[in-house]
């Protein structure tokens, strides 16, 4: 093997099956093979190399997968900065849609346009533009990290163009459906949790969490100090609330007072007919042994009682959307609603609610039309 050397070019060598290698020494001491056909293109390859590595840029991790990579980062470093439902969501995003396409390609060689072909290939298979966007966050936090570790020289998701994601007018429940839906729940195991739902605009986890030791009957207000999210294997895990706008206190209305009271009587008299067996949590909304509500089975007796009631399908959470907007339409501020919903800033209350601007618009009209009108 007849070594060949040129001036500032570092080692160029040509091996036995005629491939051209170049070599060039890292600060761990440790060599970098850089490969190809001709000596011009290694020599070129070299010169990159030699000054990405004078820049800082050069990466010098060790040879792996996508899927060896993510899977590292994700359990290893970005896990325990996360909350256990923002893991799941993750975990699930790559091994459904990342792994099975790109989790083979060596890192150091994955290129813009195998994420471009990776998005492409989701809306081909009839995802939501919203999901491209949430395994676009994935992969990016993710290739960040790999920057930073100089296991590559950047981040090639930065330069993939993204779906358009277009605004969706949520389904949500006029104060008459609202109505209609707590009138088919009387008496239901659901009532009083649908009843608080609605009348605070509280988030589910933040209903499953809620203790009896948040809740002041004097003052007619609650509280928000934790949420309940599913984890893995079925269990649930307490959270503190996701932001610190988030841990709130929220007057509540006579009629949703009223229900609460109710509703604690009802269940000192369910936890004295199961004994020894309840499971004292001090939930207010739990089932029916004291223990957490599973979810399965809120979203089962949810529906059903929409469906009973005869009102459209939709997922538990849109009763917090259903809540803002009977407000807004009421001519509340939207300040007062951004602090019930817990928002960190009044702008994303403006943003997820401004489908009901044209008609708080219209009742701003017609009071400045009375006000200025003449008089006969």
């Amino acid at each position: 093997m007849a070594k060949q050397r040129g001036h500032g070019e570092g080692s160029i060598y040509q091996r036995k099956d005629k491939r051209w290698v170049a070599s060039i020494t890292l600060e761990n001491r440790k060599r970098k093979y850089l490969y190809g056909g001709t000596r011009k293109e290694v020599q070129e390859q070299l010169k990159k190399a030699l000054h990405e590595q004078q820049q800082g840029k050069l990466a010098t991790g060790p040879k792996q997968t996508v899927e060896q990579f993510f899977n590292r980062w994700l359990e290893e470093v970005h896990k325990p900065t996360i909350r256990i439902s923002t893991y799941t969501k993750y975990r699930n995003l790559l091994n459904r849609h990342i792994i099975p396409v790109i989790g083979r390609i060596q890192l150091n060689k994955l290129t813009v346009e195998h994420v471009q072909a990776l998005y492409a290939r989701k809306l081909q298979e009839g995802y939501k533009p919203s999901t491209i966007h949430a395994t676009h966050e994935l992969i990016h936090r993710g290739l960040d990290q790999a920057v930073r570790w100089k296991q590559v020289i950047e981040n090639v998701s930065a330069h993939v163009s993204l779906p358009r994601v277009g605004k969706q007018e949520k389904l949500t429940l006029t104060t008459e459906q609202a109505r209609k839906l707590l009138d088919t729940a009387k008496g239901h195991l659901l009532e009083t949790l649908l009843t608080v739902a609605l009348a605070t605009g509280m988030r589910r986890g933040e209903l499953l969490g809620l203790r009896w030791q948040d809740i002041n009957f004097e003052t007619m207000s609650l509280q928000v100090c934790r949420t309940v999210g599913f984890g893995k294997g079925r269990k649930y895990v307490v959270n503190e609330p996701k932001t610190a706008s988030g841990r709130r206190r929220i007057i509540l209305p006579q009629f949703a007072v009223d229900a609460l009271k109710q509703h604690r009587i009802q269940q000192l008299e369910r936890r004295l007919q199961v004994g020894t067996a309840w499971v004292d949590r001090d939930l207010v909304f739990c089932d029916i042994t004291g223990d957490y509500f599973p979810l399965s089975s809120l979203e089962y007796m949810f529906q059903a009682l929409l469906k009973k009631a005869s009102l459209p399908h939709m997922p538990f959470h849109n009763l917090r959307h259903s809540a803002a907007t009977i407000l807004l339409t009421m001519g509340v501020h939207p300040k007062v609603v951004q602090e019930l919903l817990g928002h960190s800033q009044i702008s994303m209350t403006m943003d997820t609610y401004s489908h009901v601007l044209p008609s708080m618009q219209q009742d701003a009209m017609n009071k400045l039309n009375e006000a200025f009108k003449q008089q006969p």
